[in-house]
């Protein structure tokens, strides 16, 4: 892969459509709606499906609903043919507002500053689910989780399946279950096919475990092990899995989890970091024998595997942070064992 050095190329790379994308999406019938399309992934996945069905000939709108603090999101969402609706989520009035639509991809939800404000993230976490599935009883869901509902797993063994008993640590990880339970109520009670998307953890340039570590690297700060082992995915591989499972929807709802399929130690992609920066790594603590990841072969055997290997994303991210490419600023929190977010 060319090295990415603008924003402008890096949206394009994060929102090109695969073929199974464009395949998919040929077949949808009738518009798609993104739910709390205004985070680090929903933009990408939006133009994705918009630059899908465009490709494919079809004329499918694809709306994004969102707060939208920042009005530079919603700004460009519609430079690129996304159609934005803006409200509060939590407010049950706008989601009856909300139009129509036999298709929806939900993304909305809460980690960082759970730790303090547990009500808050359970309200986005549980209550929200149930509050957009009751509107959307007749479409088609295809819902954002989190690896984070599975326990932690021996970093010599596969990951969690989809199949595995869920045990989430912490009130993320909790609340996390109670969306998934949310979900497949009503998947049940309305029989509403859906989709249910175990995700840890997609990067890109801007934000990821991978970012957070190279800029450590990059200035020169002990590495945390509590946390020596992960999972990733480069967000447009992440981006077209999620779409592509428009077609696998059903009642109860179906489940898949999205991931790399490279367990990565954090002691090895650190030093890479450092060889190609050129600087001295320093860690602190030791690994621990468990690491959240789980397994992704259902997805890889439907999908086919990622099409962005994690040296493509290690040597990418490494001269981005070298370069003073921009960043979100967030970081992932990927040292923390206890699951307090």
């Amino acid at each position: 892969m060319a090295s990415i050095t603008t924003i402008d190329s890096l949206e394009d790379n994060l929102s090109t459509p695969t073929e199974g994308v464009v395949r998919t999406l040929a077949e949808l019938n009738g518009d798609l709606l993104v739910v709390g399309a205004g985070g680090k992934m929903g933009p990408s996945l939006s133009h994705m499906a918009v630059r899908a069905i465009r490709q494919a000939g079809g004329n499918q709108r694809v709306l994004a609903v969102s707060r939208f603090s920042d009005q530079k999101v919603a700004d460009q969402l519609e430079a690129w043919g996304v159609e934005t609706i803006h409200g509060d989520l939590l407010e049950p009035d706008f989601i009856q507002s909300l139009p129509q639509v036999p298709n929806v991809v939900y993304m909305a939800g809460r980690k960082f500053g759970t730790d303090g404000a547990e009500s808050l993230t359970w309200a986005t976490n549980a209550y929200l689910p149930a509050l957009v599935c009751d509107h959307f009883r007749t479409s088609q869901i295809v819902a954002f989780s989190t690896g984070n509902v599975y326990p932690f797993m021996p970093t010599d063994g596969t990951g969690s399946l989809e199949t595995d008993a869920l045990n989430p640590q912490g009130e993320y990880g909790m609340s996390c279950l109670g969306r998934e339970r949310m979900l497949e109520y009503f998947s049940r009670k309305h029989e509403t096919p859906m989709a249910i998307i175990r995700l840890n953890y997609a990067t890109e340039l801007r934000y990821g475990v991978l970012v957070d570590l190279a800029q450590k690297v990059f200035r020169q700060e002990e590495i945390p092990l509590s946390v020596g082992a992960f999972n990733v995915i480069w967000q447009a591989d992440a981006n077209a899995y999620t779409l592509c499972t428009l077609n696998h929807v059903q009642s109860p709802p179906f489940v898949l989890n999205v991931t790399g399929p490279d367990l990565i130690r954090c002691r090895d992609v650190v030093e890479r970091f450092g060889e190609l920066m050129n600087k001295t790594v320093r860690f602190t603590g030791s690994e621990l024998p468990v690491a959240l990841h789980s397994c992704s072969e259902r997805a890889f055997d439907l999908y086919g595997k990622p099409l962005t290997q994690l040296d493509e994303m290690v040597e990418m991210t490494a001269d981005w942070v070298m370069r003073g490419g921009t960043s979100h600023d967030k970081s992932t929190h990927f040292e923390v064992a206890d699951g307090r977010y």
